[in-house]
């Protein structure tokens, strides 16, 4: 497995650029989580302890106890993500000579398939969990910094809405089960919140910037 955190930046752009399936969006996703987080803690780090800024100093509080897990965690599931997928792949390589044979590959591309869309899932949440805390962050955060707040919201939503694609595509093609019917509600559900939550810090940034 792939440990995506590790690699250079030059390295993980080739690794999206190849012609293998993996890297992809899932993980892109994942990464952009991470990154978003990282410049989230940035804001936090300007903000907190400074007394100018005290106002901002319990959203600042608030946004780092999402963000700094993040960081991490982004990195694991983009990884998680890859693998997820190519064991999808696997699934469909496997032999169909009989019917025994046909019925394990039907089971084994259910299986992956729902885990491929479960992954996804998570980065898709834990985006939106940050994304939430970042309207505060912009209102009243450190001010020189609000554009930074700014670009982490598009990094953050980005994350959330490519991982929803990933969810999408992959409930898609399941047949319908308990998990993938309450997916699908999920699904459609974050996407809406996290357009919404994503348009209401980019005002607050902007009024933060006429301010």
């Amino acid at each position: 497995m792939s440990e995506y955190g590790n690699y250079t930046l030059d390295e993980y752009r080739d690794a999206l650029a190849s012609n293998s399936p993996t890297p992809g969006g899932g993980t892109a996703a994942a990464v952009a989580l991470s990154q978003g987080a990282a410049l989230a803690l940035m804001v936090c780090n300007l903000t907190e302890g400074r007394e100018k800024w005290k106002e901002g100093w319990a959203a600042a509080e608030i946004c780092r106890g999402i963000a700094e897990p993040l960081l991490e965690l982004g990195h694991q599931l983009a990884s998680d993500d890859a693998q997820a997928f190519d064991h999808v792949m696997l699934a469909y390589k496997m032999p169909k000579n009989s019917d025994e044979e046909i019925e394990q590959r039907k089971l084994a591309i259910q299986k992956h398939t729902l885990n491929a869309a479960m992954i996804p899932m998570q980065t898709a949440r834990a985006a939106f969990d940050l994304l939430q805390t970042l309207h505060s962050l912009a209102s009243t955060g450190n001010s020189n910094a609000v554009t930074d707040v700014g670009v982490a919201s598009l990094l953050v939503s980005a994350a959330c809405k490519g991982a929803l694609f990933n969810v999408e595509i992959n409930i898609s093609s399941l047949s319908e089960s308990e998990e993938a019917t309450q997916l699908r509600c999920e699904l459609d559900d974050l996407r809406i919140k996290c357009r919404n939550s994503a348009r209401d810090v980019m005002h607050a940034v902007h009024d933060r910037i006429q301010s």
